[in-house]
C-alpha cells in the first residue's frame, strides 16, 4: 500500500460529549497496525465547542431575535431576557465541565452564577416526587453537604440543556445533544425525509458543521473519509458532512459504516444515498475497509470487496425523465466476497491520538448512579470479546454480526491493550462495551491485571448468570471493577424463559447480591411491554424489583419499553411469541423497529409512568417498603395485588448462604 494514502475517520454529531465514541479509535488503531496513514477527528465535540462560545451564542441570538415574538418558546424568551448572563457565563461553564477550573463549583452550586431557564424547573419537581418533606435545598438529598462538584455539574448540565432547547426552538428544530434529527433516519423505509432535509437551506448548525468539515479536510488532506454512524441521531449530520465533501472535494472517497448502518441499512436499495457517499459497509469495519483501500489503490477489483454496497451507473434511463429531472440514478448492488474476517486478536489497540481528550465535557444529566457513568468523566472504551457468547435472547439482534460472531482475545493481549491505552491517554478508567462480557474472560483478565499490578477502574455489562459467584465478584473488585450492569428485563420467570435469558429471578438475586457485597454498584436493565406481558406480570415484576432494592442486591435500574426489531427472534418468528407483526411498507432505506399486535391488550404506555417513578424512588431508598400498587394509582381501573411472596428474594438469599 502506498504511504501517501491517508484515511480520515470522523465522528459526526451527535454522540457523546464526555468521551469519544470508540469506533474511530478502533479503526484508526487497526489501520495504523497495518502500516497505513490513519487519522481521526470528533466533529460532534467540535460542533458543540464552537456553538457554546460567546460568538456562538451571538449567532444564536441573531436567529432568535429574527423570530416573531409571539412564536418564541419559553426557552427562547428566557435566553433573550438573560442573554448578557448567558454570554458572560458560557466560557467559565465550559472550562469547568472540561475540568480546567474546579474551584468554580462553589459559585455554580450556590445558584447565583448561572442564568436559569425552564430546565431548572425540574429541581422543583424533586420536592414533589416522594423525596421527603421538600424543605430546604431540593438537591440536598442527592448531593449532600459535600457534593459541591456533583451539584455544580448537574446545574451546568441543566444550563446546557436550556441552551440546546433554544437551538431547537430558534435555530434548528431537529437539534438535540444525542438524538439529533433522529426521526429522519430511524426505521425510515425511504430516503425521502433525509433527502428533503439535505436539500433544504442550511441552518446555523449546518453552516458551522460545514466549516468544521472543510477545516478537517484541509488539515489532513485525506484520500478516503470514513463516516462512523453509531446511532440514528448521527445520520443527518453524517450526510451533511458527506454533502460538504462531495461539493468541495469530489475526488475524495467517502464511505459510511457503523452501528446504525449495520442494524438498519441491511436492505439498502435507494441509489440517492450514493449521491453523498461512495460506499456503505456492514458489520465489523476492519475487513471491508482494508479491502476498500486495496481497491482504491488498484490492488483489488471492485468485485472483491466485502460486505459493501455500491452504486452501479446504468445506461440510458429506461423511461427518460422530464427535462431537468436528472439522469438514471443507477442501481444499488451488494458485494461480499467470501473472505475471513480480521480475528479479534489481530484488530490492534485502539488509539485516541488526534482526539482532544482534555476538551470533553464531564456532564451529570441524570441522577441515576449508573447512567451518570455514561455522561460523567472520560472513559476509555474497550471490548473484552467480539459478539455475545450467549446469543439466545429473543429480543436481541442475535442474527447480526455484532452479536452472532463471538471471538475472544487472550488476557495477556487485553492487558497489553489496556496498558498501552493508559500510557497514551494518561487515563485509567475503562468502560468495557461488550454486549455481555464473558465470565471466563473477565476472570482471566482480572487475574492478569492483578499479576501486573496494573491499577485501573472499570465497569461493563454482563449476564447475571451463576458463573459469577461471590468469589469471582471479589476477584473482579480487586482488579478494579466498580460497577456492573445486566439485563433482568421483565422480572418474571415465565417471561425470562420465553425470552431465553437462561436465568431466573432468584439466580439474578444471588449473583447481584454477590457483586453488591463486593462493593460493586449493580444496575439492572428492566423491560416492560414484552409480548404476552399482562398487568399482573408487570405488578409482579415490580414487586421483585422492589425486593431486589430492599435486600441490597441492586442500587440502580431503568425500565425500557420493549421494541420489536426485524433481526430478533421475536421479529423473525412472531407466532412463537403469541403476536402478529404489522406489515411494513416497501423498504429501500432503513429497517429495524416493527410494530406488532399483542392479543393480551395490556396498556403498557399507561404503566410506564408508574414504573419509572418507582425506580426513581427506590434508587434513593424511598418508599421501598410500600405496596407496589401505589405507583399505579393513576390508572382508571383496579390494579391486582402481587402474586409474589413479599419476602421471596430475602428467603432465597438466606437459603443459599
Amino acid at each position: 500500500m502506498t504511504s501517501d494514502f491517508r484515511v480520515l475517520s470522523l465522528i459526526p454529531p451527535m454522540t457523546q460529549l464526555n468521551t469519544p465514541y470508540p469506533s474511530t479509535a478502533y479503526l484508526t488503531g487497526f489501520l495504523r497496525s497495518r502500516g497505513l496513514d490513519a487519522v481521526q477527528e470528533d466533529l460532534a465535540l467540535a460542533l458543540v465547542l464552537q456553538l457554546f462560545t460567546p460568538a456562538g451564542l451571538d449567532a444564536v441570538r441573531n436567529r432568535a431575535t429574527a423570530q416573531p415574538e409571539t412564536q418564541r418558546s419559553a426557552s427562547v424568551h428566557a435566553f433573550l431576557d438573560q442573554f448578557a448572563s448567558y454570554r458572560s457565563s458560557i466560557g467559565p461553564v465550559m472550562a469547568y465541565l472540561q475540568g480546567r477550573d474546579a474551584t468554580l463549583a462553589h459559585r455554580i452550586a450556590a445558584r447565583g452564577l448561572l442564568p436559569e431557564g425552564p430546565r431548572f424547573a425540574a429541581l422543583d419537581a424533586y420536592e414533589d416526587s416522594d423525596m421527603g418533606d421538600g424543605g430546604g435545598d431540593p438537591l440536598a438529598w442527592a448531593f449532600g453537604a459535600l457534593g459541591v462538584q456533583d451539584k455544580a455539574r448537574h446545574l451546568c448540565t441543566l444550563y446546557l440543556n436550556d441552551l440546546a432547547d433554544v437551538l431547537r426552538d430558534a435555530v434548528d428544530e431537529r437539534f438535540e445533544f444525542v438524538r439529533y434529527a433522529e426521526s429522519l433516519a430511524s426505521s425510515q423505509p425511504t430516503f425521502d425525509p433525509l433527502a428533503h432535509a439535505l436539500a433544504a437551506p442550511p441552518t446555523l448548525v449546518d453552516d458551522l458543521l460545514r466549516g468544521l468539515t472543510l477545516a478537517a479536510i484541509e488539515r489532513h488532506q485525506p484520500k478516503l473519509v470514513l463516516l462512523s454512524v453509531p446511532f440514528p441521531g448521527s445520520v443527518y449530520a453524517a450526510f451533511r458532512i458527506a454533502q460538504t465533501i462531495k461539493a468541495q472535494h469530489p475526488d475524495i472517497t467517502v464511505a459510511l459504516g457503523g452501528g446504525f448502518v449495520n442494524t438498519e441499512l441491511r436492505e439498502l436499495s435507494d441509489p440517492r444515498v450514493f449521491d453523498f457517499v461512495d460506499y456503505v459497509t456492514l458489520d465489523a469495519g476492519e475487513r471491508p475497509v482494508l479491502s476498500l483501500i486495496e481497491h482504491l489503490q488498484g490492488q483489488r477489483g471492485r468485485q472483491r470487496l466485502q460486505r459493501t454496497f455500491v452504486r452501479d451507473r446504468g445506461g440510458p434511463h429506461p423511461n427518460p425523465p422530464p427535462e431537468g429531472e436528472g439522469a438514471n440514478p443507477g442501481t444499488v448492488r451488494y458485494i461480499n466476497l467470501a473472505e475471513p474476517d480480521i480475528p479479534f486478536e489481530d484488530v490492534g489497540t485502539p488509539t485516541w491520538d488526534g482526539l482532544p481528550l482534555d476538551k470533553y465535557l464531564s456532564l451529570l444529566d441524570m441522577l441515576n448512579p449508573m447512567h451518570r457513568l455514561w455522561s460523567d468523566g472520560r472513559w476509555n472504551k474497550l471490548t473484552v470479546a467480539h459478539g455475545c457468547y450467549w446469543k439466545k435472547c429473543s429480543f436481541c439482534d442475535v442474527s447480526l454480526d455484532y452479536i452472532g460472531r463471538y471471538e475472544t482475545a487472550t488476557a495477556a493481549k487485553l492487558a497489553d491493550r489496556i496498558q498501552q491505552i493508559v500510557e497514551e491517554t494518561g487515563q485509567t478508567g475503562f468502560h468495557f462495551v461488550d454486549e455481555a462480557a464473558p465470565p471466563k474472560a473477565l476472570k482471566a483478565l482480572a487475574e492478569e491485571l492483578i499479576r501486573r499490578d496494573l491499577h485501573i477502574s472499570w465497569w461493563g455489562n454482563i449476564r447475571f448468570e451463576k458463573t459469577f459467584t461471590p468469589e469471582l465478584a471479589e476477584l473482579l473488585a480487586q482488579s478494579g471493577c466498580i460497577a456492573m450492569s445486566g439485563g433482568l428485563e421483565v422480572a418474571s420467570d415465565r417471561l425470562l424463559t420465553l425470552m431465553k435469558k437462561g436465568v431466573s429471578v432468584e439466580q439474578v438475586a444471588r449473583v447481584t447480591k454477590g457483586f453488591s457485597d463486593a462493593g460493586i454498584l449493580v444496575h439492572a436493565y428492566l423491560m416492560y411491554g414484552f409480548p404476552t406481558q399482562t398487568l399482573q406480570d408487570t405488578v409482579d415484576a415490580l414487586e421483585y424489583v422492589r425486593q431486589l432494592f430492599e435486600t441490597g442486591c441492586i442500587q440502580s435500574g431503568f425500565f425500557h419499553r420493549f421494541s420489536c426489531t426485524v433481526h430478533s427472534p421475536v421479529g423473525m418468528d412472531p407466532a412463537a411469541y403469541g403476536i402478529e407483526l404489522i406489515p411494513l411498507p416497501p423498504v429501500s432505506f432503513a429497517k429495524n423497529d416493527i410494530g406488532f399486535i399483542d392479543p393480551t391488550g395490556t396498556d403498557h404506555d399507561a404503566l410506564g409512568q408508574g414504573l419509572r417513578k418507582a425506580i426513581y424512588n427506590y434508587m434513593h431508598g424511598l418508599c421501598v417498603e410500600d405496596d407496589v400498587r401505589r405507583w399505579f394509582e393513576h390508572l382508571p381501573h383496579k390494579v391486582p395485588k402481587p402474586t409474589v411472596s413479599r419476602h421471596k428474594i430475602g428467603k432465597a438469599l438466606q437459603q443459599h448462604r
